[in-house]
C-alpha cells in the first residue's frame, strides 16, 4: 500500500506520474484511495466547488460513412433508404429550437461521406455563420481532418485553417476511441490511426484552436492501452504553445453495445460498469495533470454514476444535448434538461454553472 500512496502523493504535487505508476494504480489501488486522490486534485484545480454544463445541440451532417466502425449503429451506406445529408431548412429548424432553449453551439458531426469534400464543409460553416452570427461551431474531429487532408492533398494545418476561416470555433476529440492501433484495427480499421489522430491535435494546438479529448472504453482494450491513451494525450498537451488552449477537457464514456456489430459478430459487451467508470474518471484526473477539466458522461452513465464521478475528479457533466443520435442508437436512454442537470449537480454537493466550450462561464 505504501508504494501506491507514494504514487498518489506524487500526483497531488502536480507531477506527472509514469506509465508504469499509472498502470500499478489502476490495477492495485483501492477505489477509495483513487477517489480521494482525484477528488483532492480536483479541489486544487477548481477550488470554487463549481461544476459546469453546456447547452448545445448535436446535429449530424450526414449518416453516410465509409468507416463502418463495428461499434456504430448510426452510419449508413449511400443509397440506403434511411441515409441522409442534413439540408438548409433542417439546420434552420434545429438552430431556431436551440436558440429558443438558450443554447448557442452546434456540435456538428456525422459520417465521413466520400462525396463531401472541404468545399462542402466550408460552404456549410459560412452559410450557418452568415445566418446566425453568434452561433458557435464545435465541429468534425481528427478523423474528418485526416480524411479531408488526404482527399484535398493538403496538410492538416491547411485544412484546419480553411475551416477556421469559414467559421469553425473548436475541434471535438471525436474518433479517438482507444489510441492504440491494435484496438483501432479491430473496431475502426478505416479511421485515422493513433498517430494521425494525435498529429491533427498537435496542429490544432499550434494555431490555438480549442480542442477536447475523448475515450470510448469498455470493449476490446486492455488497462495498459487505456493508460497509454491517457499518457499520449498528456504528451501532446505538454507540447502545445504556452498560451494555446490545447485540450480543454477530457471526456471518457463507456462502449454501448446494443445491436452493434462488435456485439453481434464478436460477442463484445460493455465491461465498464459504474464502479469501473468511476475508477476510470479518477485515474484520468490523476494522470492528466496538464488537462484542466474532466467531464463525466451523464448521457451514457446516468445520474448516480455521474454524481459519484464528481467526487472522483470530474468537474463537468457535459451537455443538455438537445439532440443526439449516435450513442442513443446503441442503447443509451438518459436525457436531461438544464434544470435537471443543475439539480443533479446541487444534489451532489456542488454549484452548477453554465459554460461555453472554452469552459468560460456565462454571465
Amino acid at each position: 500500500m505504501g508504494n501506491l500512496e507514494m504514487i498518489c502523493e506524487k500526483s497531488l504535487t502536480g507531477e506527472a506520474i509514469s506509465q508504469q505508476e499509472a498502470i500499478k494504480l489502476y490495477k492495485e489501488a483501492p477505489l477509495s484511495l483513487l477517489v480521494f486522490t482525484a477528488g483532492t486534485i480536483r479541489k486544487k484545480l477548481h477550488p470554487d466547488n463549481k461544476v459546469g454544463y453546456i447547452i448545445d445541440r448535436n446535429v449530424n451532417i450526414t449518416n453516410i460513412c465509409f468507416s463502418q466502425c463495428l461499434f456504430c449503429n448510426f452510419c449508413k451506406r449511400k443509397g440506403d433508404p434511411d441515409s441522409f445529408i442534413t439540408n438548409e431548412d433542417q439546420y434552420r429548424e434545429k438552430i431556431e429550437e436551440l436558440l429558443r432553449l438558450g443554447g448557442d453551439q452546434l456540435l456538428l458531426q456525422g459520417g465521413m461521406n466520400p462525396e463531401l469534400g472541404l468545399r462542402f464543409y466550408k460552404d456549410l460553416f459560412i452559410s450557418l455563420k452568415r445566418a446566425y452570427p453568434s452561433l458557435k461551431l464545435h465541429a468534425l474531429g481528427p478523423p474528418e481532418i485526416v480524411y479531408l487532408a488526404k482527399r484535398e492533398g493538403l496538410s492538416y494545418s491547411e485544412v484546419l485553417k480553411e475551416l477556421i476561416n469559414a467559421g469553425l470555433d473548436s475541434l471535438p476529440g471525436a474518433g479517438a476511441e482507444i489510441l492504440s492501433d491494435r484496438v483501432r484495427k479491430m473496431v475502426s480499421p478505416a479511421k485515422a490511426t493513433t498517430t494521425e489522430w494525435l498529429d491533427v491535435m498537435r496542429e490544432a494546438h499550434k494555431i490555438n484552436l480549442p480542442t477536447s479529448a475523448t475515450m470510448m472504453a469498455g470493449h476490446v482494450e486492455t488497462i495498459e492501452e487505456r493508460i497509454i491513451h491517457l499518457i499520449s494525450l498528456r504528451e501532446v498537451q505538454s507540447e502545445k504553445p504556452e498560451n494555446s488552449y490545447g485540450f480543454i477537457t477530457f471526456v471518457p464514456w463507456p462502449f454501448m453495445e446494443e445491436n452493434t456489430r462488435l456485439y453481434k459478430e464478436k460477442g463484445i459487451k460493455n465491461n465498464l460498469n459504474g464502479f469501473e467508470y468511476i475508477k476510470l474518471i479518477a485515474i484520468s484526473r490523476i494522470v492528466l495533470n496538464n488537462i484542466p477539466n474532466i467531464q463525466a458522461s451523464l448521457l451514457t452513465v446516468g445520474k448516480d454514476v455521474a454524481m459519484m464521478s464528481l467526487h472522483a475528479g470530474a468537474n463537468d457533466l457535459g451537455s443538455v444535448m438537445i439532440e443526439e443520435n449516435v450513442v442513443s442508437s446503441a442503447g443509451t436512454t438518459w436525457r436531461y434538461n438544464a434544470e435537471e442537470i443543475m439539480a443533479i449537480i446541487r444534489e451532489a454537493g456542488f454549484i452548477p454553472y453554465r459554460r461555453n466550450q472554452k469552459y468560460e462561464p456565462y454571465e
